[in-house]
């Protein structure tokens, strides 16, 4: 029983948080930063034709009273397509969006592994967690990694 209390205070566990580095790490807000210098032109077109649709409508509302049924017809079906097509558009510049935002996101984790295994080599761990319901503070490296991360010494 001595035994094995005895290798038991020899197992060292980190713990690392994953949500915290992407929130910390220089390396998840220049990612982040990238993505939205990236995105933010498609982003910029999108809500103006929002806007412009908008308007469009609003303005079909005021005249509406004095155009001819089939002129009211005819707006209406634009605005519809007009519509559709910007709806169409929202949801590739989204689905382009996460697709980059996972990309980007997978090359964070990948540079945080890398400097978990370097930890764990050099300072003995015998287990490192990326996720666990409870972490007594003395055994989250979060920091460390963070602090690795941001000096760069990642390869």
């Amino acid at each position: 029983m001595a035994g094995a209390a005895a290798s038991a205070q020899d197992f060292k566990v980190g713990i690392v948080n994953l949500d915290r580095i992407f929130r910390e790490a220089n390396t998840s807000k220049a990612a982040q930063a990238k993505l939205e210098q990236e995105f933010s032109k498609r982003e910029k077109e999108l809500a103006d034709l929002g806007a412009q649709i908008k308007a469009q409508s609003e303005k079909l509302e005021r005249d509406a009273p004095t155009l001819s049924e089939s002129q009211r017809n005819t707006r209406q079906r634009q605005l519809v397509e007009q519509d559709r097509e910007f709806q169409r558009k929202r949801r590739e510049f989204q689905e382009d969006l996460n697709t980059r935002k996972n990309e980007e996101l997978q090359l964070v984790i990948e540079r945080a592994n890398r400097v978990v295994r370097s930890l764990a080599e050099a300072e003995k761990y015998d287990l490192i967690l990326q996720e666990a319901v409870y972490v007594n503070a003395k055994h989250d490296i979060t920091d460390k990694v963070i602090k690795t991360l941001n000096a760069g010494n990642v390869r």
